[in-house]
């Protein structure tokens, strides 16, 4: 099977967030099942300097005005092909793929990923560049969402696509005067077509004209069908509900390893947990807090907003520096929270840490130092940091939405007797509820026997993309069957 993988972002060649670590992980995943897969990605700088062996395939005519050199060449570490859309005046811009330095989307982003979606289209004609045409173009979220109107306008039935939704509310919406530049049939900028609440609309044009649809896990496939995580768009996709599949996300679990992690000092795994307190009392000692075992250690890897639910924690802090427990927190966001927890750490310095941006080395070593993790979060499509929790033998306390459903069993008296409990999931998002499960795991955190039967239920469980690639590759198999 030939899979054509379009993204904006992909790990490690440049990455904003999750769908990077999707995008370099899972086609990976699907090379070792033998499917011969290629990632189609813009040029961006970084992309340029780090993908392997380059050769260029020529110019390819994209609109009446826009040309784009494609290059071709191979991911670090592995053996999967990478096409590179080369066009300076489009993607030779240093920073973010998406915004400017000032927190601006480009202006020009409907031209930047019209071409990506464009180009992925043109690479599915017989007389492309490639000399290899795809059974199976695997779109990713708003930025590749005109890939499958592209081909409607072909009338390439051929190929087929999915659309993969990774965040429902990132929408790529525009003004419709950007249907002419981008060469679209103005007379499909209609509810049955690419238009959205007066918009046009990448993630609409996907949703509508792809052949199926695919979320990163199955929950959130039933959540974005429901007005309360669809963000205007769960009528259309209740009437494709039969063409939606939940898959969740793996994690690179070479990475992700706290047996052979270059960024920690000790190893530990399933067998032997004792490098965990040696990392515990490492991390306090670099973020200054006082070194003791005996103090349970919450921490918190993520961006600092209203989504991910950590204002719940912003209104918990006195509630949780009085049961003693040290919060480390790693993250950035919005300013006010920001503020807020900085204001925890000046105030009590001793018990609250916290570091604004992203530190990769110290997000790793946060994973293995502290004794829960911490992740309310409001939607959540997938989510990793559980899964790296998991891996870790760090028990997650989460919200019960999307992909942290999916991924995390609460722990009771009976599934820790059944031996399936893997962290804390809370009802309602609030901040009593969360207190309540903090206090909850701080009781089951005493009994040191207990816990650690909890951490090697989340060692156990199989968190890589082994088996989400297999279900990958089924949904394509099925894509092909439907016609």
């Amino acid at each position: 099977m030939r899979v054509l993988f379009t993204t904006s972002e992909a790990y490690p060649l440049i990455k904003t967030g999750g769908l990077a670590d999707v995008s370099g992980a899972l086609p990976a995943a699907l090379k070792k099942l033998e499917v011969d897969i290629k990632i189609l990605i813009p040029g961006y700088p970084s992309v340029l300097k780090k993908v392997d062996q380059q050769r260029s395939l020529g110019l390819i005519q994209v609109f009446a005005n826009v040309y784009c050199e494609l290059i071709i060449g191979f991911m670090p570490y592995t053996e999967v092909e990478v096409i590179i859309i080369k066009n300076d005046a489009l993607y030779d811009r240093e920073g973010s793929p998406y915004v400017t330095a000032l927190g601006e989307d480009w202006p020009d982003n409907p031209l930047r990923f019209a071409v990506l979606s464009k180009v992925a289209s043109l690479l599915c004609e017989v007389n492309s560049p490639l000399n290899w045409m795809p059974d199976v173009v695997q779109c990713n979220d708003w930025q590749t969402g005109l890939t499958p109107y592209y081909l409607h306008l072909a009338n390439n039935s051929q190929v087929k696509t999915v659309f993969g939704i990774h965040n429902l509310a990132f929408q790529g919406n525009c003004h419709p005067d950007w249907a002419y530049e981008l060469e679209l049939n103005t007379a499909d900028y209609q509810i049955a077509g690419y238009e959205y609440y007066g918009h046009l609309s990448f993630l609409k044009a996907g949703v509508f004209y792809a052949d199926q649809i695919s979320t990163v896990s199955p929950n959130y496939a039933q959540e974005i069908q429901s007005p309360m995580f669809g963000f205007g768009m769960d009528g259309l996709l209740k009437t494709r509900s039969a063409d939606i599949t939940g898959i969740i996300n793996g994690i690179d679990l070479d990475e992700w390893n706290p047996d052979n992690d270059p960024y920690l000092s000790t190893s530990y795994n399933v067998q032997d947990l004792s490098g965990k307190a040696t990392l515990k009392a490492e991390l306090q000692q670099k973020l200054g807090l006082t070194v003791d075992a005996s103090i349970p250690m919450l921490g918190v890897v993520s961006r600092l907003t209203y989504q991910k639910g950590l204002d719940l924690l912003i209104e918990a802090m006195p509630e949780v520096i009085a049961l003693g427990c040290q919060v480390a927190v790693l993250g950035s966001g919005d300013k006010g929270f920001e503020d807020a927890f900085t204001a925890y750490a000046l105030a009590h310095p001793t018990q609250v840490s916290v570091s604004i941006g992203y530190i990769e080395p110290l997000s790793h070593l946060i994973m293995a130092g502290v004794d829960v993790f911490i992740m309310p979060s409001r939607f959540e499509p997938c989510g990793l940091n559980q899964l790296y929790g998991l891996r870790y033998g760090t028990p997650p306390i989460v919200s019960n939405t999307g992909g942290l459903a999916d991924s995390i069993c609460n722990t009771t008296t009976q599934t820790l007797a059944n031996h399936t409990a893997t962290g804390f999931v809370i009802n309602s998002v609030t901040k009593l509820s969360l207190l309540g499960s903090i206090q909850q795991a701080l009781s089951l955190w005493q009994d040191k026997k207990t816990w650690q039967a909890l951490q090697k239920n989340g060692m156990n469980q199989e968190v890589g993309w082994e088996n989400s690639a297999n279900a990958y590759l089924a949904l394509y198999e099925k894509t092909l069957k439907a016609n």
